[in-house]
């Protein structure tokens, strides 16, 4: 297979959006030990970290295969984190009293907006999602079906379109 980059500027921008939300927002360290709770196996949670780590935006661009699967494994972590982690969040979070005054206040703060920004974070990674279909549709190379149409672990984000 030959591999497409995204080189577009708004879609790479759009990632490195995401990737600062999801470091800002998700995995805070008043979140984070129980973020880590939530099952998803070791591969899903890489590609989570590929997609939203600082470094991740490259030369030449993302290869897309690569970026899709990306979202698809941020896309469940968002349903995973709605059904397994908001519902008791505050319960998962240690609400100890250590910790200093401040602490404290972040802390309340990261919890009371999880929610919130889980359903950013689901905003963005559609999105993006929807911009890398077009994208895909519009670069059909020889006749072949987009790439997306090729991957069966997207069913689920081509359903939310």
């Amino acid at each position: 297979m030959d591999f497409d980059y995204v080189q577009d500027p708004a879609i790479l921008q759009m990632v490195e959006k995401l990737g600062e939300h999801y470091r800002a927002n998700i995995d805070t360290r008043f979140i984070r030990t129980a973020l880590l709770q939530i099952p998803l196996d070791k591969n899903q949670w890489d590609l989570v970290e590929d997609l939203t780590k600082e470094d991740q935006l490259r030369f030449q661009g993302y290869v897309l295969e690569n970026l899709y699967r990306e979202l698809a494994a941020t896309a469940r972590l968002v349903s995973l984190a709605r059904r397994n982690l908001i519902p008791n969040i505050r319960n998962r979070v240690s609400l100890s009293g250590s910790g200093s005054g401040s602490d404290r206040i972040l802390r309340d703060m990261a919890v009371n907006a999880f929610g919130t920004n889980v359903d950013i974070l689901e905003k963005m990674v559609k999105e993006i999602f929807a911009a890398l279909v077009q994208m895909d549709k519009a670069d059909q190379k020889h006749g072949r079906r987009p790439l997306y149409s090729q991957m069966p672990e997207l069913a689920d984000l081509i359903g939310t379109l």
